[in-house]
């Protein structure tokens, strides 16, 4: 029997799967933040924890992987790579591939080998492979170098929203008794001062507020959101643009809890209008699963020429993205 690996490693937990060559989850761990940009060791251990428990899970030695691929976010640029390829060489795969976490998800979403990703989850991102096999990352180094949105950013937007509208700067917001409720407060006031005195960080959970608004059509809210789906769409525009894919049959598959967890109507039709007007021929679809199916299949293709449809179908069942959850987190 074969058996591949894939981990997904991201800025708030890091999923470690094995699975046989028919596409059979055989063992999975799931460990803390993965993202070397947060902390080098921090990831370092995380991603051991989960590769090392996985094969416990599996009872396979790491012998046994014929292939292991590694999508970790913040694998961006060179200097990226320099601290990454150490890390995971000390794991002692053979043959093993690390790619930034937007691939996986790309993979994890079609089965053609070009197409888009656009991740919208703790932060946005957008990634494209034409059918010359070139490929480019836009996005994903935040706010100061062109990013919008996300959920740590959105959540931004939520609190600053209510201290606007609190001031008289901003319309009044349905956001205002959702955040002083969430976070514990009675007035807008005590919550300024408190987080201004205690040097307090906002949480990124203040982002799913934003869909409760946005359900009683709460301006501001909608304008937030509208927002994120249209700085998406400019994203994904652009790398289709520049990888010439404007004519071109292939899937847009969005990525990321702000897309698949959250509620879409607020955000993908805004995306949509963007990227339709770039690539009329695309088809927008969300991922049904989870991004590291998309590192098991890159491993995968990596020692067979095709993946047959039962591949597919399996992982499909094993690692679909859960559409209930106990809390809407932000990935």
């Amino acid at each position: 029997m074969t058996y591949y690996l894939g981990v997904d490693g991201g800025g708030s937990k890091t999923i470690a799967v094995v699975c046989d060559e028919m596409g059979r989850v055989v063992g999975a761990s799931e460990s803390g933040c993965g993202n070397h940009q947060l902390g080098v060791e921090l990831a370092r251990s995380n991603i051991q924890a989960a590769v090392i428990h996985a094969l416990m899970h599996a009872k396979v030695t790491q012998e046994q992987i014929a292939y292991a691929v590694f999508g970790l976010a913040g694998a961006d640029r060179e200097a990226d790579f320099q601290i990454l390829r150490p890390m995971i060489a000390k794991l002692g795969f053979e043959n093993y591939e690390i790619v930034c976490d937007t691939v996986i998800g790309l993979r994890a979403g079609t089965k053609q080998p070009d197409g888009v990703v656009v991740i919208c989850g703790s932060g946005t991102n957008s990634f494209g492979v034409n059918r010359h096999g070139e490929s480019l990352q836009c996005g994903g180094f935040g706010y100061a170098f062109g990013d919008f949105g996300g959920g740590s950013l959105l959540a931004v937007e939520v609190f600053r929203s209510v201290i606007r509208s609190w001031e008289g700067r901003g319309q009044a917001t349905l956001l205002t008794d959702l955040t002083l409720e969430q976070l514990g407060y009675d007035t807008v006031e005590n919550m300024f001062h408190d987080y201004l005195n205690q040097g307090r960080m906002i949480p990124h959970q203040l982002a799913k507020l934003l869909f409760e608004a946005a359900e009683q059509k709460d301006e501001v809210a909608c304008s937030i959101l509208q927002r994120q789906g249209e700085e998406l769409g400019m994203t994904a525009s652009a790398v289709i643009s520049k990888l010439n894919m404007n004519h071109d049959v292939f899937d847009l598959v969005m990525v990321g809890s702000v897309l698949t967890r959250g509620d879409s109507r607020y955000v993908a039709p805004y995306l949509e209008e963007h990227v339709k007007r770039a690539a009329p021929n695309c088809s927008l679809t969300v991922l049904s699963m989870e991004p590291v199916a998309g590192a098991i299949l890159l491993a995968m293709d990596k020692t067979t020429s095709s993946i047959e449809e039962s591949v597919y179908a399996c992982l499909q069942q094993c690692l679909s993205v859960k559409e209930a959850q106990a809390e809407w987190v932000i990935d």
